[in-house]
């Protein structure tokens, strides 16, 4: 079963982590991000990572360091704990997933990408999968989960065939990919496993969408998102090839 992007992710923006700005205290990724974007009228592109206690939490890194006061692992800490734990500068905790789907309660679409756990784009356990598909139970709103590790994609398929899913694809230039394994960065570059994951659409690197197989899968019917644009002048370009861009730094212009 391949489940169909809803069509407000092909015609609204999409905020990149929320409508964020942290030099005006709005950080990636927190309510105050999505409530901007939301009113802004975007949509949300959002990231998973892991607790300790297995449940989704909306947070891009695997360490807090970044983000927070705190340094260390995400998943040394549990759900509650890390519920706790305010975004630097802000009165912003860090939201679980079901935290999110209450604050949006189906106004934008969302789009969730589950970050990749085994740290070498390998063999998912599916815990992330699992907590992702348990807190999306009866969510009304237009979702859609995506991943760089299409494993992940592979479990979504079993555990929530109805939300469409799809895979965050990239040029994969080993440079940047480190410690990712040359041949792995090969091998997902050609986005070999689109079809066997029933995926319905890829978010692709902004800066790479004239790749020809990103060409092949367009012309199959696959819709094409992108990420990250950053300025009107990149946005009008990824349009000639995307159906849809995910942005940060500019606001993108929201269609009548």
């Amino acid at each position: 079963m391949t489940a169909k992007l809803h069509p407000d992710f092909l015609r609204l923006p999409i905020a990149h982590r929320g409508l964020h700005d942290r030099s005006n205290g709005i950080v990636e990724n927190s309510p105050s991000a999505f409530g901007a974007a939301m009113d802004a009228g975007y949509g949300i592109e959002l990231d998973l990572q892991l607790s300790g206690d297995g449940q989704a939490m909306v947070f891009h890194d695997e360490t807090l360091d970044r983000l927070t006061a705190l340094k260390g692992a995400v998943n040394d800490h549990s759900a509650d704990d890390l519920s706790r734990i305010a975004l630097s500068g802000t009165t912003d905790t860090i939201p679980t997933l079901r935290d999110v789907l209450a604050q949006v309660a189906g106004r934008v679409p969302l789009l969730i990408e589950l970050k990749d756990q085994t740290l070498t784009l390998g063999e998912s356990d599916g815990r992330l999968e699992a907590a992702t598909a348990t807190a999306l139970l009866g969510y009304g709103g237009p979702v859609a989960v995506m991943s760089f590790n299409p494993s992940m994609i592979a479990h979504m398929a079993s555990l929530a065939p109805q939300i469409a899913r799809g895979i965050t694809t990239s040029s994969f230039d080993p440079q940047d990919w480190a410690p990712i394994d040359a041949a792995t960065c090969d091998r997902l570059r050609d986005i070999p496993d689109y079809d066997a994951v029933g995926a319905s659409f890829i978010s692709h690197q902004g800066d790479d969408l004239d790749r020809p197989r990103v060409t092949e899968l367009r012309a199959q019917g696959a819709a094409i998102l992108c990420w990250t644009i950053k300025s009107p002048a990149q946005e009008a370009l990824a349009r000639q090839s995307a159906d849809n861009i995910t942005f940060e730094q500019y606001l993108a212009p929201v269609p009548a």
